[in-house]
């Protein structure tokens, strides 16, 4: 069987065994998630980079000294490590506010199903993913957290309870409350979060 066949779990053995393509195939796997649930975060391109690194090399380090047990959860491990690693530079920087703004970059959005748009939809895209995004920010941080992990990091709503410690119910409760919230900013700043 090849080796990208395999489950996580499968390949977390086969990569504990010795064999080290297995961790290459999981990094492979998740490094997408992984990267825009940083980036997301951050909202630093540099900074998301250097979390994305340190957080596959935690993730070698803890399976290499026996740190990690399966119990299907791989991807949310994985994440809540990286959630660790973005608290703890935050902490060392005596910030409470992640970043502004006016730290994105259109290369975030840059993407293959975009390729055959013109410039004026490309500018009308790049308006709404940065309405959107300025949404999700001004939400109350537990409510943020849930968007981000479903919608940027897509974790189930499982995963997301697990990764924040409460019950699916109160996860499936802050997106609710969370859809509503934006509901009403984009009436009262009077969005349009669709091509004409």
């Amino acid at each position: 069987m090849a080796l990208k066949q395999l489950s996580d779990r499968e390949l977390v053995e086969r990569y504990r065994k010795g064999n080290q393509a297995s961790i290459e195939i999981l990094i492979n796997r998740h490094k997408d998630k992984v990267y825009t649930y940083i980036l997301m975060t951050v909202k630093n391109t540099a900074l998301a980079e250097d979390v994305f690194q340190d957080t596959f090399i935690k993730v070698i380090q803890s399976l290499d000294a026996g740190r990690y047990q399966d119990n299907g959860r791989f991807i949310s491990w994985v994440i809540r490590i990286a959630h660790n690693l973005i608290i703890d530079h935050f902490r060392k920087q005596n910030q409470l506010n992640i970043a502004s703004n006016d730290d994105y970059e259109t290369d975030l959005f840059n993407n293959s199903r975009f390729s055959d748009s013109t410039v004026e939809e490309d500018i009308v895209q790049d308006q709404i993913y940065h309405d959107v995004r300025r949404l999700v920010d001004n939400l109350p941080e537990e409510q943020r957290e849930v968007v981000i992990l479903r919608h940027y990091a897509g974790l189930s709503f499982r995963e997301i309870a697990e990764q924040t410690g409460v019950s699916i119910n109160t996860a499936l409760g802050r997106m609710r409350y969370a859809l509503i919230n934006m509901r009403k900013m984009i009436r009262e700043a009077n969005l349009n979060l669709t091509f004409q």
